[in-house]
């Protein structure tokens, strides 16, 4: 097909750990001062990537930043050498450490927002980078994602760059786990659909933060010259622990599978989509009722943080599920028979994530989806698509460089510093991404 949705896996970084820093992540803080496994964190991520290569999808990887985080922490006032830096940074509770350390990159649906060439007022794939505001530790995301943005889509004939918003809680912009799309095909033009928390005029509500404003959303879609459908999310999913839209709703195609408590008003979010879509294709609605199952299980599983894909030559999607989706029995239920139902949904994949989920991260907040026609592709700078070769170079990569076990109290080891550094330097001749890209090889 000459127009293809790409997922690109963010790669999971040396320092991934258990800091539990995402208010409102309840999967976050259960975990918070456990022990990770950054090695098989990322080897998962890369066998999930593989997964859907086998699947016939193509996928792409986006490299972890530079992590731990000097310059952010020289930015704070920290001076001295690096060892200097970190040690005191890692003194007391090791706050600062642990977000200068944070791997949350590995999470790429949080990078930006992307409109594609054939919903745009000029014709090109518009990309814009989250700001991340609401959360300390993916605030310092932003330059590093810009950059590589930058590096992976440098032709300004086929691609805009949109550097991120404001750094203001009126602004405050998560990215793609807040927006979903819907078209008949993926070359077709598209319905775009932004899901905020609060417009950024009103103060955050009692419960977990609201994370997205409706200011953001309105902003990018001036940016991108797209029109946009605008929803509000509902404070009891956001409370009961959907921090972003991606946990309980996720669209492919011309179908919408969510939570029917994910929306502040479900029925006029159906209106407006059949309005918009009304003789260009007809909406598919796979609603799954709180009775069937319950918002606590939803987020629990993950169920709707799966990724819904397309497989070629399939009559039907893929729902590609966390294992927590197979191991309760309620949501299982539920899923074995949405399969056998007939309707747009047909096969499911059951993927391990599992160091990824326990930081609240399923199979969809690993991935950013981006649509590309032919010319885009050739014209995109090549080596980020996955091939078994390079596959195989990541997976020997993170086998050479990443430790077994991370615990919250490894993180003061300076050694951790140097061994990132090692690994994100030789990273650079296995990606293209530049002899200076990192911030220490400059």
């Amino acid at each position: 097909m000459s127009t293809v949705e790409v997922n690109f896996d963010g790669l999971v970084g040396p320092t991934h750990n258990y800091a539990g820093l995402s208010e409102g992540n309840l999967a976050s803080d259960r975990n918070k001062e456990g022990v990770a496994r950054p090695k098989m964190a990322a080897l998962q991520g890369l066998a999930k990537m593989r997964r859907l290569m086998a699947l016939g999808l193509p996928q792409g990887v986006l490299a972890p930043m530079e992590r731990p985080n000097l310059p952010w922490l020289r930015s704070l006032g920290f001076a001295g050498t690096d060892r200097m830096i970190w040690e005191a940074a890692a003194k007391n509770n090791g706050v600062m450490a642990r977000i200068a350390a944070s791997a949350s990159t590995m999470w790429a649906a949080n990078a930006g927002t992307v409109s594609p060439s054939s919903d745009t007022a000029d014709g090109r794939a518009h990309f814009s980078v989250a700001n991340l505001v609401t959360m300390p530790h993916r605030a310092q995301e932003n330059g590093h994602t810009a950059r590589l943005f930058a590096r992976m889509f440098a032709d300004a004939a086929h691609f805009a760059v949109h550097r991120a918003l404001p750094a203001q809680a009126t602004f405050a912009d998560e990215g793609a786990a807040n927006h979903m799309r819907l078209a008949s095909h993926h070359g077709d033009r598209g319905i775009e659909i932004f899901v905020y928390g609060r417009s950024g005029f009103e103060p955050q509500r009692a419960g977990f933060p609201a994370r997205q404003t409706l200011e953001a959303c309105q902003a990018i879609a001036r940016r991108h010259g797209t029109d946009m459908l605008y929803w509000r999310q509902s404070d009891v999913a956001i409370n009961a622990g959907a921090f972003h839209n991606d946990v309980v709703a996720v669209a492919n195609g011309d179908t919408l599978f969510c939570h029917e408590g994910a929306f502040a008003d479900l029925t006029a979010g159906q209106e407006s989509l059949s309005r918009a879509a009304d003789g260009r294709f007809e909406p598919q609605w796979v609603i799954v009722p709180e009775d069937a199952v319950s918002l606590s299980d939803a987020v629990s599983s993950y169920l709707f943080n799966s990724q819904l894909v397309s497989p070629p030559g399939a009559n039907r999607m893929t729902l590609v599920a966390p294992t927590e989706v197979q191991e309760n029995p309620n949501v299982w239920a539920y899923v074995q028979g949405l399969m056998a139902g007939g309707g747009p949904i047909g096969a499911v994949e059951v993927v391990d994530v599992r160091e990824s989920m326990k930081n609240g991260g399923g199979p969809a907040c690993l991935r950013f989806r981006v649509v590309l026609t032919q010319a885009e592709r050739a014209a995109m700078t090549q080596g980020f698509l996955l091939t078994p070769a390079l596959a195989d170079a990541l997976e020997a990569w993170v086998s050479k460089h990443y430790r077994e076990t991370l615990a919250l109290e490894d993180l003061a080891d300076f050694s951790l510093v140097q061994e990132a550094q090692t690994a994100m330097d030789e990273l650079t001749h296995i990606l293209p991404l530049g002899s200076d890209f990192y911030a220490f090889q400059r």
